[in-house]
């Protein structure tokens, strides 16, 4: 007998009898996954008196088509697409979803599958989603970055070393003249881009439209004074309707960036901005705001490494990853795998760092951001941890200068053209002031 799908105009078998699913039913330590599974990657901890197998088939069962109690089914088409959890090994499962499980195109849905009520079930004490393979059919059905890596260097012309970005300070409270006066100081200093705070966007003393008019007429000045590109990563961050205005008007007013803080705005309004941004072909600065609110626990939520996977594929050009030497919590391992997750092209499973085979295909290298309590002193150990392809920005250690922003953004530029030119610090500050004065005042120290 044959039943037919009434919205899909699918055809499919009737099972012979009635069967049910159980939880242990979406456990097959036999199954090899697909080219085009999407497989997650687990750490679970159960619930007091749940066995280890029984709290990785509740998981698998929630996040695709199981549910609390045993359900008879009559189609074959329903265990064809039962996630299964094929590798055990506690606290550590692999569970692999077929990709007709999620709509292509519709990360919301994708991730309210695989990272949704699974994390507040009885069953599981702690649950952490560590890390995401993405068949190809997933990845081909979104934009990916429009720039990317290479295209941020092709918009600032600078192809030989990092690039540098600072957040004016105090980074609320400035007017906009105040805030106009220090992003002057700061370019003229030597460093590239200006970038918004994640908590800037449109107050009373600091308007939007005023801010984008007069810091692109500046950006202009100095350009013309510097012989050098510069541009400014303003905040866009608002509901929806609001980000496209705004991104029209730094359009219109010949910005290449906008900031977005892509966690409290939500994938929704990331994915549909992106989209918009295809007349715009503006490059996405994504802010990681609110991140740590779930990836921090090693042992429960969703690691920093699936939302960088996520914004890359959503279609972000650069974002945040720690520092490792920083004041922000970020062990040198998650570092390490973050970056290749932002700009290599293909990585291999590496279980001792918790990562999993990727193939990105045609979605473009993006840049890691390493932000977070840095000054001159840290950056020749941060280039030894990113290598010569990272966007390096500096805050208080360059307006805590005691020289003021101008003196601490050259101590910066200073600090960076040394350490590619594989020359100490302490011989370079012999012929510059600033980046002496910036020593004398931070040293190599790690910020608290």
């Amino acid at each position: 007998m044959k039943r037919r799908g009434r919205k899909s105009g699918k055809t499919f078998k009737k099972s012979s009898g009635v069967s049910k699913i159980k939880y242990i039913d979406f456990i097959n330590q036999n199954y090899r996954p697909t080219k085009n599974d999407l497989i997650c990657l687990f750490r679970v901890e159960p619930a007091k008196g749940i066995k280890f197998e029984e709290a990785v088939g509740r998981v698998a069962s929630e996040s695709s088509n199981g549910t609390w109690t045993d359900v008879s089914i009559e189609s074959s088409l329903i265990k064809e697409l039962a996630a299964k959890a094929y590798y055990i090994q506690p606290p550590w499962t692999k569970i692999a979803y077929p990709h007709q499980l999620f709509e292509e195109g519709n990360m919301s849905q994708i991730l309210s599958s695989i990272a949704g009520n699974i994390f507040g079930m009885k069953a599981v004490k702690k649950l952490r989603l560590e890390d995401i393979y993405w068949p190809e059919t997933i990845l081909n059905s979104f934009r990916g970055p429009t720039h990317g890596l290479r295209g941020v260097r092709k918009i600032l012309k600078i192809y030989d070393r990092p690039i540098t970005a600072t957040v004016p300070k105090p980074k609320v409270g400035l007017t906009t003249n105040e805030y106009i006066d220090v992003a002057k100081e700061i370019w003229l200093g030597g460093v590239d881009l200006i970038k918004d705070d994640e908590n800037l966007t449109n107050q009373s003393y600091i308007k939007f439209s005023e801010r984008v008019k007069k810091m692109f007429r500046l950006r202009d000045k100095i350009e013309r004074e510097t012989g050098e590109r510069k541009s400014y990563l303003i905040n866009i961050t608002a509901p929806y309707k609001e980000m496209i205005r705004r991104a029209k008007l730094v359009n219109d007013y010949g910005g290449e960036f906008v900031m977005i803080d892509i966690l409290t705005v939500g994938w929704s309004a990331l994915q549909s901005f992106r989209d918009i941004n295809e007349e715009y072909q503006l490059a996405i600065h994504a802010h990681r705001a609110f991140h740590a609110a779930f990836t921090r626990d090693r042992r429960h939520g969703v690691s920093m490494k699936v939302i960088a996977e996520v914004a890359r594929i959503i279609g972000v050009d650069q974002i945040h990853v720690g520092t490792v030497v920083g004041k922000l919590e970020s062990p040198l391992t998650d570092v390490k795998a973050l970056i290749q997750i932002c700009r290599e092209t293909r990585i291999k499973e590496n279980m001792k760092i918790k990562i999993l085979k990727k193939d990105w295909g045609k979605v473009k290298p993006i840049f890691p951001v390493s932000s977070g309590g840095i000054h001159p002193g840290l950056i020749p150990k941060i280039i030894e941890i990113f290598g010569n392809d990272l966007i390096i920005q500096v805050g208080g250690g360059v307006l805590g200068h005691p020289g003021g922003p101008r003196a601490g953004a050259k101590a910066v530029r200073d600090a960076l053209e040394a350490t590619i030119n594989n020359i100490n610090l302490e011989e370079a500050s012999k012929h510059s002031r600033e980046l002496r004065e910036a020593l004398d005042k931070w040293g190599y120290k790690t910020p608290i």
